[in-house]
């Protein structure tokens, strides 16, 4: 008997969000939106803060419990926003403050929470500080500005950067001013890096924070929580492509010990607050041992795990994976995260290979995922099974690291082309003005509309699945897995009245029934007391 196993009998709308509690952020579900290409509100072909506010309902019916928006501050927009100039202003890019504040009351009113980034390792060279900085007043001391080394002869004095470090974008963390000193960016050129040894510099980084605390937002993602603090002298690293080791090697401007101190205090500023606000690190560190010390009890509450998004699709790995996150989180008491994508990497049906089977093997990781314990961030558009765009043309790209060599692959736009929403239309639903980074025309089956109803889409499989969620005790919150006997390919793990299979081979794979199927990524074939379960397709089951 073959069985179309795609929806559950538990209502997949949206169920009453979870009440305050302890620590909600422990099992939450939080959907990511990259504010250009999420929805348009005014028709400009950009994503904008009005355009989310009226899209929220999608995310309350999906069963997302917070939505993280990336930067819209004021910017230059030199790099998608993450070169802030005004943490306490919204760019007219994308509204206002006032924008801002409805957003957030909006989405309260819906029983979602929001979270915001913070951006504190660099600013924009637009900044207030740094121009005047430039200019040679006192707030020079509040980023890295070095004299460079000597040159072959010593009419060349300070003629070479200060150090060999590289850009993670690509060419040498250092640009020269006119007066002959180098400052550092580890990004772009327009990104300065702030010194955090300076006591304003953490000072003025409170005072942001409580701002938008005040405003009412939920908490923040901490931008680069791993970069703020460098190594005494900011020694060379004596190797080439820099951006190739982070998060593999030891380095002197990532994960340095003092940033500890930094998210401490943070946490004393966020406990000070009612409603359990909280703090995600983006934080690229060498072991998930180093990771977990960014969530620490009187530090930040999450961290992302990277080492899950990049694990590629076979089962030993990601099981060593998943123990691995699980031990590093637990000795530390915190809850593992767990992200298939976002905005900076190629996206998952792409990356475990495109097409039909890429399509598969992302369901099918979607609903691990969900099954493990802790909290799982979603990227817009996953849920829609969006792939990669690898066709842009040259000349529409606005990475920065597009137009470097060494850093980044550049290819970061191919995420963050805005969603479809509906079958028809100049930007299929995402506004009245086209979209600012063209939509492949066979995306118009993959937009909300065209999936909405159908019991056998991406769409319906993601409402099904954080329904259940809410659902089953069993799932979200937790430290441990139970991992059972299976076949080779196969995943299995048990939770409380709950078992996960996941089957990683590109054949079929026959297994005793373990419980009463509950939701599958491919229709299941039933003989006697066993299941066939297709090549890449996971099942969650009730025991």
């Amino acid at each position: 008997m073959t069985q179309e196993l795609t929806t559950t009998t538990a209502d997949p709308g949206r169920t009453p969000a979870r009440d305050g509690g302890t620590g909600w952020w422990r099992d939450a579900v939080i959907y990511q939106v990259y504010v250009r290409s999420f929805a348009d509100g005014d028709g400009d072909g950009i994503g904008d803060l009005p355009g989310i506010r009226a899209r929220l309902p999608h995310l309350a019916e999906l069963g997302a419990d917070a939505v993280w928006l990336t930067p819209f501050y004021s910017s230059p927009q030199a790099d998608g926003g993450y070169d802030v100039a005004d943490y306490r202003a919204v760019d007219p890019l994308f509204g206002d403050l006032q924008d801002a504040d409805d957003l957030v009351r909006e989405a309260h009113r819906l029983g979602l929470r929001v979270i915001v980034d913070i951006v504190p390792n660099h600013t924009s060279d637009q900044h207030a500080w740094f121009r005047s900085a430039l200019a040679g007043g006192p707030e020079r001391d509040r980023y890295h500005f070095h004299p460079g080394r000597r040159g072959p002869v010593p009419e060349q004095g300070g003629a070479t950067p200060p150090n060999d470090w590289e850009s993670v974008f690509g060419g040498p963390a250092w640009t020269r001013t006119e007066d002959g000193d180098w400052y550092l960016h580890l990004f772009a050129p327009e990104q300065p890096d702030l010194n955090w040894e300076h006591p304003e510099v953490r000072a003025e980084f409170e005072s942001v924070l409580r701002f938008w605390l005040d405003l009412g937002v939920d908490g923040f993602r901490v931008d680069v929580a791993h970069g703020m603090v460098k190594a005494a002298g900011l020694p060379d690293i004596g190797a080439r492509e820099q951006a190739k080791l982070i998060g593999a090697q030891e380095l002197p401007f990532f994960d340095q010990d003092g940033v500890h101190e930094i998210h401490r205090s943070w946490r004393r500023l966020l406990d000070s607050y009612e409603g359990e606000r909280v703090a995600v690190a983006e934080a690229w560190a060498p072991s998930p041992e180093r990771l977990a010390l960014y969530v620490r009890p009187d530090e930040l509450h999450q961290a992302f795990n990277f080492q899950f998004l990049n694990c590629p699709w076979d089962a030993a790995g990601m099981r060593a994976v998943v123990d691995a996150s699980l031990a590093a989180t637990r000795s530390v008491g915190a809850p593992t995260t767990w992200v298939l994508s976002n905005h900076d990497v190629v996206r998952h049906p792409t990356r475990y290979g495109g097409g039909e089977r890429g399509l598969r093997r992302a369901r099918a990781a979607a609903l691990l995922m969900l099954a493990l314990p802790g909290s799982a961030y979603l990227y817009q558009g996953e849920e829609l099974g969006l792939p990669e765009v690898t066709d842009l043309p040259d000349e529409v790209r606005q990475d920065p690291s597009f137009f470097r060599a060494e850093g980044q692959d550049g290819f970061r736009d191919g995420c963050r082309v805005p969603i479809p929403w509906t079958e028809e239309g100049p930007s299929y639903g995402f506004g009245d003005g086209g979209s600012w980074l063209p939509q492949p025309a066979s995306w118009r089956g993959l937009s909300v509309e065209a999936q909405t109803g159908d019991p056998r889409s991406t769409l319906e499989l993601y409402r099904a699945a954080l329904a259940l969620r809410r659902e089953l005790p069993g799932l979200g919150a937790g430290d441990a897995v139970e991992w059972l006997a299976a076949p080779e390919d196969v995943l299995a793990f048990a939770r409380p009245g709950f078992v996960c299979t996941v089957n990683t081979g590109a054949g079929e794979a026959r297994l005793p029934v373990p419980g009463r199927p509950l939701l599958a990524s491919s229709a299941l074939e039933f003989t006697g007391g066993n299941v066939t379960i297709p090549a890449e397709s996971a099942v969650w089951w009730a025991i």
